[in-house]
C-alpha cells in the first residue's frame, strides 16, 4: 500500500487507497505513533435512513477508549450530530475504509454489500423475531462468517436490557405528542398553550424543548385551557426508562399524579389550572380470567390465563395515552380494534364542565395516543403501521378502521415512531453510549475468527452473540424455525393470492354481497350455486369471482373441500342449512357470517365455536339485522342517559314500492318465497301492558292483524312475528311493560293468504298429486280435486265451490283467479302445496326489470325519565330499490352481511362463539356504514308528558 505524507500544525494527514476514490483520513499527533499491536474498532455512518443522525458512542465516550489504548476509526458522515471534528478532536481517526477494525459498531442495520468478512459487529439488527426484511442481512452475516452482537439482546440476569434508549424514546415522544395535541385540538376548534410546543427535532437539545413545554405550562396556570376540552389527563403504561423519560418532560407542566381508582373523579372534577398524571401498572389491569390476583411470575410465562381491563377502566378517562411497555404475541391487548370503537364513540354529553353555546367540545374523551414502543398490531392493536419523523402523526377512524394524514375529522391522533431517539441525536448517543461504554473492551476481545465457546466475556455481551463462525448461536438457532413457519405461511398467503370468502348460495341478496366485497381487489370470492344464471350474474358484478356449480343439498360432502383454504364463510342459503354450514366450518377453523334468525341448532354449536375459536355471526340482514341494531343504538342512548324503556314496538317488512303494490296479493317477493309463507303459519307471542298475548300457528297470526299509522301516506297492517318477548332480556328492557316486533304488509295482504290457507295451499305435507315423478297436472285440475270434482268442471262451478270454502268472500275469490290458480296452467310439482305454491309464486309475482321494492321499518319507543318526564321516540327506516340493480330487500340484507364479514376479516369483530350485533362495538360502525351506502334512519323524539 502506498502512503504519502502530509505533515501539518496539528495533525498527521495520511491518503488511503480505497475502492476507486482517495479520501484524507486525519489523525491526532500524539496517535501516530500506535502499532498493529494495539486494539482497533470503527463507528460507521448511519445509512438507514436520513433522520438517523445517532452513533453508538460519542466523541467523549471515544476519548475515553483512546486514552485507554483503543484505536478509533469513525466513518466520516455530515449527517451525523457530532461534526468529525469533534471525533478528531478527541482522538478518533476519520476515514472510510474500516478493514483495520477488528469490532466494527453502529446503531441500526448495515447494508449487505458494506458488511466486511470476518469482523465482529455490534448494532441493533431486528433479526431476533425473524423479521423478514432484515434476514436477507442475517444470510450475508453468517455466509461472511460475521460475529454480530446485538445491542437487544445485552440483559443482565433478571432479563433487563442494559443497554437501550429507552429515556430518549420517552422523551421525543413525550414532545411530539405535546406537538401533536397542540394541532388536533386546535383541528376541534380549540386553541391550548400546546400550539406552541414543536417537534423535537425542532430543538437544539432537550433543554430548549423542556423550556417550549414549561412555557406551555405557564400558561395552563394561568387557566388558559378552554374549559370546553375538560381535564386533560396523561396515562403512563409501565415505569420503565421510556416512561421515565416521558415523564421528566410532562413534569414540566403544572401536574398532578393521581392513582386510577380516581381518573373517573379528576375527569369530571378536576382543575384546569394543570393537567393530571396517571402510570399504570401491570397490577392495575391485568386480571386473572378465573378471578386469582396477578403474579408477574405467572403472567411472563402464560398470559393467556389473563386479562386486560385497561380499555374499560383506564382508557376511558385518559386524554393522552403514552405507551412504553413491551408487547407478546399472546399477551392481552391495552386496547382492541373493537374496543376502540366503543372507546372512540361520539359522545352525547360530555361528562364535564359544559361548554357556552357555539363553543365545541371534544368527540371523545382520548384526542392522542403516543405508542413508543412501536409494535404495529401490538398492544394497541389498531396501530397497524409506525409513522416517520417526517410525517409523524396519523388519526385513526375506528367507525371505518382507516388511517389518515390529517388532524381533522373523527378518531383518535396516532404518534408511533420507531427511531423516536433519532430526533434528539447528541443527548440519545450520550446516554445510549454511557450505558454502552462498560461493555466495549468486552466486545473488542472478540475475534471473529475463533470459536465461539472461545469467546472470553461477560454473559451480558456473550449472550448477546446471535451468529459466529458461520451459523447461529445456540440461543438463537430458534431464528431458523421462526423463518421456515414464516416461509410457510408467506408461501400459503402467496397460494391464496390474499384473503379468500365463500358465499354460498347466489339468490336474491346475494348481489350486494359480493359488489361490497369485490371492492377489496385483494379478496379472491368462491361464490357456489346450483344455478349457472345466479353464478354469471355474480361474475359480472365483480371480476374476482370463482364461481362453482353445485347442488349443496346432494353433494354437502363437498362443502369441506370448498372452505378449508378460505379465510370466511357467508351462508345465504336457506336457514336450514346453517347447522350443518356451522359444523363444517367449527371443524376446519372458518369464521362464518348468516342473514337469518339464530336457531335452536345454531345456539346449540356455540361453546363448539368458541372452542375452535372462530366468529358465528348471525342475523345481519334487515330483520333480523338492521332492526337489531337501530334498537340497541336507541336502548343503550337511554340507559347512558339514565332512561328507562317502558315500550318497544317494532314492525319490519319488504313490500313493493307503491307504484308497483297491484298485485293479488298487494306483495311481491324479493327473496326466499318459502321463507315468507312459512312465517304466516309460525305463532307467535308478545308482551302487552304486561300481559302475555300468545297467538296459535297454522294462521292464526292473519287473525291479528292491525292497521299500522306511523307512516299516513301508506296504506299497511301488521301482524306479531314470532316470539317477542324473548327480546326483553335479549335487548336488555326489562323494564318494558309492552314488547312487540311485528311484519308489515299492505292492507289487504292478511285477507287474501287466508283464502289461500283456507284451500289448503299451505299445507306442509307431502301430495300425491304433486310427487315430481307424478302425472303432469294442472292448477285448475289440482283445485278441482280438491273438491272431488273432475278436472272437466265448469269454471263457473269451480269459482262457486271456492266462493263457499272461502266464507263468500270474493276478494279473496278475486286473488285466486288473479293468480291463476284455477287455470290450465301446468304446474312444476314439488312435493308439498307450500313447496309448490311458493315456487309457482316466486315465478308469478316477481319484481320486473322497471320495478322496485322498498323496505319499511318503523321503532315506537317509550321511555320515562326519572324526573317523571315521559318520551316517545320514532326511528323509520325507509329504503327504495333501484330500478334495474339491486333490491331494497338485497341491499338491506346483503351489505349488513357483508359489512361483518369484512369486519370480521379485518379483525374489527372479535367475538368468538355464535352471536349477533348486539354490541355497541359492532352495530355502530356497520350503521355508520350502512349510511355511506344510503341506507339510513331517521328518529323524532317527543316528550308527552
Amino acid at each position: 500500500m502506498a502512503h504519502q505524507l502530509f505533515m501539518g500544525r496539528t495533525c498527521l494527514h495520511t491518503v488511503l487507497p480505497f475502492s476507486r476514490n482517495l479520501v484524507l483520513a486525519r489523525v491526532s499527533p500524539f496517535q501516530a505513533h500506535w502499532m498493529s499491536d494495539h486494539p482497533v474498532m470503527a463507528i460507521r455512518r448511519e445509512t438507514v435512513n436520513v433522520w438517523e443522525r445517532r452513533a453508538p458512542l460519542s466523541p467523549h465516550q471515544i476519548k475515553k477508549l483512546v486514552k485507554s489504548g483503543i484505536k478509533v476509526i469513525v466513518q466520516p458522515s455530515n449527517r451525523r450530530a457530532f461534526s468529525m471534528k469533534e471525533f478528531t478532536d478527541n482522538g478518533a481517526v476519520v476515514q472510510e475504509d474500516l478493514s483495520e477494525a477488528s469490532l466494527i459498531m453502529g446503531v441500526k442495520g448495515v447494508p449487505i454489500d458494506s458488511l466486511l468478512r470476518d469482523k465482529t459487529y455490534a448494532f441493533f439488527s431486528h433479526t431476533i423475531k425473524a423479521q423478514a426484511d432484515n434476514m436477507p442481512m442475517l444470510d450475508a452475516i453468517v455466509e461472511k462468517n460475521i460475529r454480530l452482537i446485538d445491542y437487544e439482546k445485552m440483559v443482565d440476569e433478571h432479563g433487563a436490557r442494559v443497554v437501550a434508549f429507552g429515556k430518549y424514546a420517552g422523551v421525543a415522544g413525550m414532545v411530539n405528542i405535546l406537538h401533536g395535541m397542540g394541532l388536533r385540538l386546535l383541528a376541534l376548534g380549540h386553541h391550548t398553550p400546546f400550539m406552541h410546543i414543536g417537534p423535537s427535532h425542532n430543538y437544539r437539545n432537550t433543554e430548549s424543548a423542556r423550556q417550549a413545554v414549561r412555557d406551555a405550562g405557564y400558561e395552563i396556570a394561568l387557566g388558559r385551557l378552554p374549559k370546553s376540552i375538560g381535564p386533560l389527563t396523561f396515562v403512563f403504561t409501565g415505569s420503565g426508562n421510556v416512561s421515565q423519560g416521558a415523564q421528566e418532560v410532562f413534569q414540566e407542566l403544572p401536574h398532578e399524579y393521581v392513582e386510577p381508582e380516581y381518573l373517573p373523579k379528576v375527569m369530571c372534577q378536576g382543575s384546569m389550572k394543570k393537567v393530571y398524571a396517571c402510570v399504570v401498572s401491570r397490577e392495575d389491569h391485568y386480571k386473572r380470567k378465573d378471578g386469582g390476583k396477578f403474579c408477574a411470575e405467572e403472567f411472563e410465562q402464560h398470559p393467556e390465563r389473563y386479562d386486560s381491563s385497561f380499555s374499560h377502566n383506564i382508557a376511558p378517562y385518559a386524554s393522552c395515552i403514552i405507551n412504553g411497555i413491551y408487547w407478546a404475541v399472546g399477551s392481552p391487548r391495552l386496547i382492541t380494534i373493537p374496543e376502540a370503537k366503543t372507546l372512540l364513540r361520539p359522545q352525547m354529553s360530555p361528562p364535564w364542565i359544559p361548554s357556552s353555546p357555539g363553543c365545541p367540545t371534544l368527540p371523545h374523551r382520548l384526542i392522542a395516543i403516543c405508542d413508543i414502543s412501536a409494535d404495529p398490531g401490538g398492544s394497541i392493536e389498531f396501530m397497524k403501521e409506525c409513522t416517520t419523523i417526517d410525517r409523524p402523526f396519523s388519526l385513526y377512524d375506528a367507525e371505518q378502521n382507516v388511517d389518515k394524514e390529517s388532524f381533522a375529522g373523527n378518531g383518535v391522533l396516532i404518534c408511533s415512531i420507531d427511531n423516536m431517539p433519532a430526533q434528539i441525536p447528541r443527548e440519545s448517543t450520550e446516554y445510549f453510549g454511557s450505558l454502552l461504554l462498560p461493555y466495549v473492551e468486552e466486545m473488542l476481545k472478540s475475534n471473529a475468527k475463533t470459536p465461539f465457546e472461545e469467546y472470553d466475556c461477560s454473559p451480558v455481551v456473550k449472550n448477546a452473540v446471535i451468529a459466529s463462525n458461520g451459523r447461529l448461536t445456540p440461543n438463537f438457532e430458534y431464528i431458523n424455525v421462526l423463518r421456515l413457519s414464516s416461509k410457510s405461511a408467506q408461501k400459503a398467503k402467496v397460494k391464496k393470492s390474499g384473503e379468500k370468502i365463500v358465499i354460498l348460495g347466489a339468490g336474491y341478496v346475494s348481489g350486494p354481497v359480493v359488489e361490497y366485497l369485490g371492492r377489496e381487489r385483494k379478496s379472491g370470492i368462491i361464490v357456489a350455486s346450483q344455478f349457472q344464471e345466479e353464478l354469471d350474474t355474480a361474475s359480472r358484478l365483480c371480476p374476482n369471482v370463482d364461481p362453482i356449480l353445485i347442488d349443496l343439498g346432494p353433494n354437502f360432502d363437498e362443502l369441506e373441500n370448498i372452505i378449508k383454504d378460505c379465510d370466511l364463510v357467508i351462508s345465504l342459503l336457506p336457514y336450514t342449512f346453517h347447522p350443518d354450514v356451522a359444523k363444517v366450518c367449527i371443524k376446519n377453523q372458518k369464521n362464518m357470517v348468516t342473514a337469518s334468525y339464530i336457531s335452536p341448532a345454531m345456539q346449540d354449536l356455540h361453546e363448539a365455536a368458541k372452542d375452535a375459536g372462530i366468529t358465528i355471526m348471525n342475523e345481519m340482514g334487515v330483520d333480523p339485522g338492521i332492526d337489531h341494531m337501530l334498537a340497541m343504538e336507541c336502548f343503550d342512548d337511554v340507559r347512558r342517559s339514565g332512561g328507562k324503556v317502558t315500550s318497544y314496538i317494532s314492525y319490519c317488512g319488504g313490500i313493493p314500492a307503491p307504484e308497483n303494490s297491484a298485485s293479488p296479493l298487494h306483495y311481491k317477493f324479493s327473496w326466499f318465497p318459502k321463507g315468507v309463507l312459512m312465517n304466516i303459519l309460525s305463532p307467535a307471542k308478545h308482551l302487552k301492558n304486561g300481559k302475555v298475548i300468545e297467538i296459535a300457528g297454522n294462521g292464526g297470526l292473519l287473525d291479528a292483524v292491525e292497521d299500522l299509522t306511523f307512516l299516513p301516506g301508506l296504506n299497511l297492517e301488521g301482524f306479531p312475528n314470532r316470539d317477542s318477548t324473548v327480546y326483553a332480556r335479549t335487548y336488555g328492557i326489562d323494564s318494558a311493560h309492552t314488547v312487540l316486533r311485528g311484519t308489515v304488509r299492505y292492507k289487504g295482504f292478511c285477507r287474501t293468504v287466508k283464502g289461500l290457507v283456507a284451500l289448503g295451499l299451505f299445507d306442509t305435507q307431502e301430495n300425491s298429486q304433486l310427487h315430481p315423478s307424478g302425472p303432469d297436472i294442472t292448477w285448475k285440475e289440482f283445485m278441482c280435486s280438491k273438491f272431488n270434482e273432475s278436472s272437466d268442471l265448469l269454471e263457473d262451478t269451480l269459482k262457486d265451490h271456492i266462493l263457499e270454502k272461502l266464507g263468500g268472500d270474493h276478494i279473496k275469490l278475486d286473488c285466486i283467479i288473479r293468480l291463476g290458480l284455477i287455470d290450465d296452467i301446468p304446474i312444476d310439482k314439488r312435493n308439498t302445496p307450500i313447496d309448490t305454491l311458493s315456487n309457482y309464486l316466486s315465478k308469478r309475482l316477481f319484481y320486473g326489470p322497471d320495478e322496485r321494492d322498498m323496505i319499511v321499518m318503523h321503532h315506537d319507543v317509550q321511555v320515562s325519565w326519572s324526573d317523571g318526564r315521559r318520551e316517545q321516540r320514532r326511528i323509520n327506516f325507509v329504503n327504495y330499490g333501484d330500478p334495474g340493480g339491486f333490491s331494497a330487500m338485497a341491499k338491506s340484507v346483503g351489505l349488513p352481511t357483508a359489512i361483518a364479514a369484512r369486519m370480521i376479516l379485518n379483525g374489527e369483530i372479535q367475538t368468538k362463539g355464535v352471536c349477533a350485533p348486539l354490541e355497541a362495538e359492532i352495530y355502530h360502525p356497520i350503521l355508520q356504514r350502512l349510511k355511506k351506502e344510503g341506507l339510513a334512519a331517521r328518529e323524532e323524539k317527543e316528550i308527552l308528558s
